[in-house]
């Protein structure tokens, strides 16, 4: 497949892809939405791109907009659901990440990955969900997940709950 850039020319839908994907990386969000626009279509892969750029530059109300129209006609995988998890996290929406944490077994049959874990032990931690946080490291299959722990004892730290660090130390 070809698609047309502007001051590019003609170029393959993995370059396209690519710059993409540059683009939203380095923060030019709005030529990386130019080109993702001109795209003849959007798979899962480049849609993660996308989101992810807008997460990571601070537009993470607009990665949410658009993971939801992404939904509509893109399958979603296990590995952009990252994405508006961490958006929900950093946005201290709490209940709209446990939604969507939910939504992705019942509605789109994914299995939850460490990864998910973590993203949502990271979201329950910064609302200051402590208990709740432990619990879902407690009920992850892999109890040595390291980031998981690490995200719970910054929070006890932040929070100022020494006991419950020393108490999950042990």
């Amino acid at each position: 497949m070809q698609a047309r850039a502007k001051g590019v020319g003609t170029i393959s839908t993995n370059a396209t892809g690519s710059l993409v994907d540059l683009y939203a990386k380095c923060g030019i969000i709005k030529d990386a939405w130019r080109v993702f626009n001109k795209m003849p279509s959007q798979d899962v892969v480049i849609w993660n791109a996308m989101l992810g750029g807008c997460a990571m530059h601070g537009h993470g109300k607009e990665a949410l907009k658009h993971f939801e129209q992404m939904c509509e006609g893109v399958q979603p995988d296990d590995i952009i659901f990252i994405c508006p998890l961490s958006v929900h996290s950093h946005a201290d929406l709490v209940d709209e990440g446990m939604y969507c944490y939910a939504s992705m077994a019942t509605d789109y049959m994914i299995s939850v990955k460490l990864e998910h874990y973590t993203c949502m032990v990271n979201l329950l931690s910064c609302a200051g969900h402590l208990q709740e946080a432990e619990n879902m490291v407690m009920a992850m299959p892999c109890k040595q997940h390291v980031a998981a722990w690490m995200v719970l004892l910054g929070a006890y730290r932040i929070h100022g709950n020494v006991e419950m660090a020393e108490h999950i130390a042990k």
